[in-house]
């Protein structure tokens, strides 16, 4: 599959490769700093996602019986906009520089177009994303060389709880309630409605929002609020708990992964309401810390919402883009 060196071998990931794949992801963790660890349940949960097609969208790359690099590419279902497809790779540091990281974006490449042609062949404008943290110093020569370009900046923020959470007041004629199956269906409705005017969002089909969302491990339902004006969810706050973080920096942290309000109520403090709350909880239940990843264009100034409630710069990331079309 693809043209890689002969020196490696080059196969689809399996759920069986899980747990050797996440000693990859916490190899490259160690060396990047970019806090993200893995289990093994953790990938098999991901190779779970109905729109990924192991056999022909991942690629592991093998010396010795040990995995020393992967690549993955995942399509949308739904746009709004623009086809733009996903990609997530890493090399082992210690196999870092010697082309695999060259061959591995080369086959991403080349399988963005065919999932471009197979899925949207009748959208105009396609591209192939892919991320990077500032530590990694290579990589942004290596995408640009293939003719990448940079296009969206990130942060990761942190907010430890060892200082005052501040209390936010609730409008009056809202309800601030935790999440309850019931809602389930409303909140991605919800959040599909507000991540409308986001860049690079589209809105989430009822597979992946069990797969990445609600209905991941790492979801902790105890640690999501919603504000409620009548029945209409208008504002919400999801928390996730990656126990392999914790099994590794000894914190226990909250990853709030979705955060927004709908249009008709933005500018009422709405999402500070329910993260607040998220956090308060999270706090008094022995969590030590928040974290979150913002958009540094956020169109909603996200960024200021957050650094108001204490959060603060940990890691920058870069998206970078290709024209696929």
């Amino acid at each position: 599959m693809g043209t890689f060196p002969e020196w490696v071998e080059a196969r689809p990931i399996e759920k069986t490769d899980a747990s050797e794949w996440a000693a990859l992801l916490n190899d490259v963790q160690v060396a990047d700093q970019n806090g993200e660890n893995y289990e093994a349940e953790d990938l098999v949960e991901e190779l779970s996602d109905p729109k990924v097609n192991a056999e022909r969208d991942t690629v592991g790359l093998w010396i010795d019986g040990v995995m020393v690099a992967y690549g993955v590419v995942y399509w949308r279902k739904n746009l709004v906009d623009v086809d733009r497809l996903n990609t997530d790779s890493a090399v082992r540091a210690t196999w870092r520089r010697r082309g695999l990281g060259r061959a591995l974006l080369t086959w991403m490449i080349s399988r963005a177009h065919e999932l471009h042609e197979e899925h949207h062949p009748d959208v105009a404008d396609a591209e192939l994303n892919v991320n990077a943290i500032s530590t990694n110093l290579g990589a942004a020569a290596l995408f640009t060389g293939l003719g990448f370009e940079e296009c969206r900046y990130s942060f990761t923020l942190q907010r430890l709880f060892d200082t005052p959470i501040p209390a936010v007041g609730l409008p009056d004629g809202l309800r601030l309630v935790s999440f309850e199956p019931a809602y389930d269906e409303a909140l991605r409705l919800t959040h599909n409605e507000v991540f409308l005017d986001h860049w690079g969002s589209t809105p989430k089909d009822e597979e992946t929002w069990k797969v990445w969302f609600t209905g991941s491990r790492a979801f902790r339902a105890g640690l999501a609020f919603l504000v409620l004006d009548g029945e209409q969810i208008v504002a919400y706050a999801i928390g996730y708990e990656y126990e392999a973080d914790t099994a590794v920096t000894g914190i226990r942290e909250v990853y709030v992964g979705q955060v927004g309000t709908v249009r008709s109520h933005r500018g009422r403090g709405l999402a500070a309401v329910a993260l607040s709350a998220l956090m308060t909880q999270a706090a008094e239940t022995g969590f030590k810390r928040a974290s979150l990843g913002v958009d540094t264009q956020n169109p909603t100034g996200a960024l200021s919402l957050y650094e108001r409630l204490g959060f603060q710069q940990h890691t920058k990331w870069t998206t970078y883009r290709l024209p696929l079309t």
